[in-house]
């Protein structure tokens, strides 16, 4: 699984030999099972966490036991939440794996050290947290102005691969619809 994350860092950037061995020394590879958590709501998140095979969802539950799916995170994804670990305190969210899952784990201390240490690391880690953030405002957009049929065209669109692989349900749970809307959305766009 080291591989799969050398190579995800050498396609973004390019680090010294030295440097990505230095990064991967405080690497921890954890194994999930399908359905089994990564996080739990309550506990606080203490690792950056880069997935290199599988599939979770992150996702959090309302009082009337509704799931509510704030992000999925497939291979070459990192995961993770990122106000638990800023501020040391409990999740609202659950990191659920939906596919047997590898995940190499770095502690938040490790890591930062390492962003200090390595610039061009440093330099790929602020450039995947700004695209994660520009990622997030445009789901905000979208959420608050788009039809349920232009949200469900463009998660398509722009997630096919994650559109196969997980349930309706689901998609519906993170555009913001019923699975019902969705479903009923689905049929129209077969009748045309």
């Amino acid at each position: 699984m080291l591989e799969v994350f050398k190579k995800y860092i050498n396609d973004k950037t390019s680090l010294p030999e030295e440097d990505l061995n230095e990064i991967l020394s405080y690497a921890i590879i954890k194994k999930l099972r399908r359905r089994q958590f990564l996080l739990q709501e309550g506990d606080i998140w203490r690792y950056n966490a880069f997935i290199c095979s599988g599939f979770v969802r992150t996702y959090s539950v309302d009082d009337k036991g509704t799931e509510h799916i704030m992000n999925f995170s497939p291979e070459n994804y990192w995961t993770g939440d990122r106000e638990s670990l800023t501020n040391e305190t409990p999740s609202k969210f659950n990191i659920e794996a939906l596919e047997n899952t590898e995940v190499l784990l770095i502690k938040k201390q490790d890591f930062e050290m390492l962003c200090k240490k390595i610039p061009l690391f440093n330099n790929l880690i602020n450039n995947i947290l700004h695209k994660s953030f520009l990622t997030s405002q445009s789901r905000i957009h979208s959420s608050i102005s788009q039809s349920s049929e232009d949200k469900y065209n463009n998660f398509v669109l722009k997630f096919p691969t994650i559109a196969n692989r997980v349930p309706q349900h689901m998609i519906a749970s993170y555009i913001g619809i019923s699975p019902e809307t969705l479903s009923r959305i689905r049929s129209q766009a077969t009748k045309k």
